[in-house]
């Protein structure tokens, strides 16, 4: 009986290391593919058609705010399913996504907001300028998609009462993820702010 509840948690340990290492590959495969991008970015500034007195959006700003909530809202939720606090766990999840519905609303009201200033992502008025920060941004929203999605799971099971103080390895892979996207567009924020 001990050898098979040992057995059992080293099955479990293991698969965990698994799924780890396998979302670390894949962030790390993001980061290089936004480091490419970013890089182009920086050898197109030289181009003699580079806007460079464009108003950054603020809705980019308050984007960036509801990012980070959602890691700590994110983070709290998973130290609350630790303590087996399933109502403040369902709470922070619920909240999470709030936050994450808003992030995506405002990334697009940015959009809205260069665009009023005559700045367009393609046709003949567009320029290179903003169709980097447009694909740039439609990237990281395509990454956000998978984060959301994963988030829908991560409340399902919740709600399913798959979660508990010694299972928590979907939410533990579920904030790992969140985090690194709040990293991601903080970065990618402050390069586009200051190389704009």
């Amino acid at each position: 009986m001990a050898t098979t509840i040992m057995n059992a948690n080293e099955h479990k340990a293991r698969t965990a290391r698994s799924y780890k290492l396998l979302l670390w590959f894949a962030m790390a495969s993001m980061t290089m593919m936004f480091a490419g991008i970013t890089s182009a970015f920086v050898v197109s500034k030289a181009r003699e058609d580079w806007v460079k007195d464009f108003q950054f959006p603020t809705a980019f700003y308050y984007s960036t705010l509801a990012i980070i909530l959602c890691s700590v809202t994110f983070h709290l939720a998973k130290k609350a399913i630790q303590k087996d606090n399933r109502s403040l766990t369902t709470n922070l999840l619920l909240l999470t996504l709030v936050l994450g519905a808003t992030f995506v609303f405002l990334q697009f009201k940015g959009f809205e907001q260069l665009m009023q200033q005559g700045y367009y992502f393609t046709g003949p008025k567009s320029n290179i300028a903003t169709t980097f920060l447009y694909v740039i941004a439609v990237l990281h929203l395509a990454h956000l998609a998978g984060g959301i999605i994963s988030l829908l799971i991560i409340i399902y099971n919740h709600f399913k009462q798959k979660y508990n103080s010694s299972q928590l390895l979907g939410i533990e892979l579920g904030a790992m993820y969140w985090h690194f996207l709040d990293f991601l567009w903080i970065c990618l924020f402050f390069f586009l702010y200051f190389f704009k």
